[in-house]
């Protein structure tokens, strides 16, 4: 992690292979995000960890430089509070994962050479916080994206905190420790099913009493992860790699049912009808260890 600080601002150097217009393409392609704001190519944004609180602007200059700007006084005084923050951009970004290789197999990948092209410098972008991917991961289940959207918006701003600045709230994702005290009756509010109520709640508790943590599954290895988490109530190997891959960062985890990752490979291979999961293994079979970027980029040729 090469970072420093100029003038209370955080100053962190980009790999290079790194673009933030690829990135914020991403970031933006849904309007009812709630969790960050974009204008004018800045990111803002409260990034919690633990009980640090910060409202920051990310901004990138010439794809060299990320610059994070702290609002509202929330910038932290303690050192080891403000290299938390750098380590949570760091994660969100995948900043720390050499893409050489990737993009040296996507080259010669029919089916992987034009989004590698086309999305350039386009991380994996994470949601470092396991409660709110694996929350993420139940409330998109069988539902369009826009209406999981929505959801977590009614989710967020009813147990969630804010900050509020220049008459705007920015919101923290609810802490498990919050809904693991509710029952499914206060979530009757929310447009979800009642079986997505009782998931949450349930990964809430299991979280709540340290079964279940990041650091545990961290330290296993991808296969013990992903039967850990399909254990869980509501949890499938869809959402359980959906997690491994954007929280975990298992490079290997691979969401092979996945309806968008399906869609796409039948557009891009000009098919009749949809690939089996046999053939999307045969497809496949070049992105060992990249099969989660192969997966990203595959979804972003839809949206």
């Amino acid at each position: 992690m090469t970072w420093h600080e100029l003038n209370d601002v955080i100053v962190i150097t980009l790999p290079e292979i790194f673009d933030m217009n690829a990135n914020l393409g991403y970031l933006t392609r849904e309007k009812n995000e709630c969790m960050y704001e974009i204008e004018n190519n800045i990111i803002t944004k409260v990034i919690a960890i633990g009980e640090i609180r910060s409202l920051v602007q990310v901004s990138v200059i010439n794809n060299k430089q990320m610059i994070v700007q702290f609002l509202n006084d929330s910038r932290p005084v303690e050192q080891w509070k403000r290299e938390e923050i750098v380590k949570y951009i760091h994660e969100w970004f995948d900043l720390d994962n050499d893409l050489t290789p990737f993009y040296e197999m996507a080259k010669a990948d029919p089916l992987l050479k034009m989004p590698a092209r086309k999305f350039y410098g386009l991380r994996v972008i994470g949601i470092p916080d396991l409660f709110e991917a694996l929350c993420w991961g139940v409330l998109g289940q069988q539902i369009n994206l826009a209406f999981a959207y929505s959801l977590k918006k009614q989710f967020v701003e009813a147990f969630g905190d804010s900050i509020e600045w220049n008459g705007k709230k920015y919101w923290v994702f609810p802490p498990y420790e919050r809904i693991a005290r509710l029952t499914p009756t206060d979530l009757a509010d929310i447009k979800m099913t009642v079986k997505k109520s009782e998931y949450i709640i349930g990964i809430a508790r299991l979280m709540a009493s340290g079964e279940l943590s990041r650091e545990k599954l961290m330290k296993m290895n991808f296969k013990d992860a992903e039967k850990n988490l399909i254990k869980i109530r509501g949890i499938g190997p869809w959402t359980a790699n959906y997690v491994l891959m954007r929280c975990l960062r298992f490079p290997t985890a691979f969401p092979i049912d996945d309806v968008c990752l399906i869609r796409s490979i039948k557009i891009l291979r000009n098919m009749n009808q949809k690939p089996t999961k046999d053939e999307i293994l045969e497809i496949s079979f070049s992105w060992k260890k990249w099969e989660s970027y192969a997966t990203f980029y595959l979804w972003r040729v839809l949206y």
